[in-house]
């Protein structure tokens, strides 16, 4: 199959000229001027957080939004880039079609096995990450940068993939207890907080093995409370911050029937 990775594109240019002249050192915004990579990092950040947000609410004209906000952080760095002498919005997008090409031979390719597609996109993978990384440490190019839940994720699977793993769902269980001991045994502050960060990472394990996204999991967890505590609050009126403990909790289970689908 021939395919043209050089067919015309969506019209970018408009997005990339604001940019050049937002960024333009005698007429441009000087918030922007003033602005580097690291300065930028938390803003690209959110604005991938907030791309999330809106998938989880089923929002597509937020989602349409903040995908663009997302893209002008793209436009940013790479704007940054090309007045540094390093690389243009134009090598960044012929980078990742030439990646995802590249890295699809079972569709792009000629005679390929679609079925043996996921095992190619790893190897071939696995190959470019030899090439350019000289740390060849099966945990490598595991960004240091990650949310810590998401990196655990990964760490995980990387070291699984060699055979670093428990074989059953009760060694991971049996870790959990384990770690939840060493927690109520800490003495010292930073002792509580390397045994609570050991037992994270064995609850992370544990999703792995249940085939469960810990971040979508605990999106959910943060949203049942949100409702539930928002139940509670209207439930008591102005009077919350007075009542009980044991008051709070009746609200608490009052909250939660409510909140239970009808049988």
């Amino acid at each position: 199959m021939s395919f043209n990775s050089k067919a015309s594109p969506a019209d970018i240019m408009p997005l990339a000229n604001v940019m050049a002249r937002l960024r333009d050192p005698e007429t441009g915004c000087p918030w922007d001027i003033e602005q580097d990579f690291a300065s930028i990092a938390p803003y690209t950040i959110e604005e991938a957080y907030e791309v999330a947000d809106a998938i989880e609410r089923d929002d597509m004209a937020a989602l349409r939004d903040e995908l663009g906000d997302l893209l002008l952080q793209v436009a940013f760095h790479s704007r940054m880039a090309e007045q540094a002498g390093h690389f243009t919005l134009q090598d960044v997008i012929d980078g990742i079609t030439e990646k995802m090409i590249r890295r699809h031979p079972h569709v792009f390719g000629e005679g390929t096995d679609r079925k043996d597609g996921h095992a190619q996109w790893e190897a071939i993978k696995a190959a470019e990450r030899a090439e350019k990384e000289p740390d060849q440490s099966a945990l490598a190019g595991v960004a240091i940068a990650l949310p810590a839940l998401l990196r655990a994720e990964k760490l995980q699977k990387r070291a699984a993939r060699t055979g670093f793993d428990w074989p059953d769902l009760g060694g991971v269980i049996d870790k959990i207890e384990e770690e939840l001991g060493e927690v109520r045994a800490a003495a010292s502050q930073a002792e509580r907080e390397e045994e609570v960060g050991d037992l994270l990472f064995a609850v992370v394990n544990l999703a792995r093995h249940l085939k469960v996204d810990p971040e979508v999991a605990l999106r959910i967890a943060n949203g049942k409370f949100n409702k539930r505590f928002r139940i509670m609050e209207t439930l008591a009126g102005d009077n919350f911050a007075a009542l009980s403990l044991d008051e709070k909790e009746g609200l608490w289970q009052q909250a939660k029937r409510q909140l239970q689908p009808p049988r």
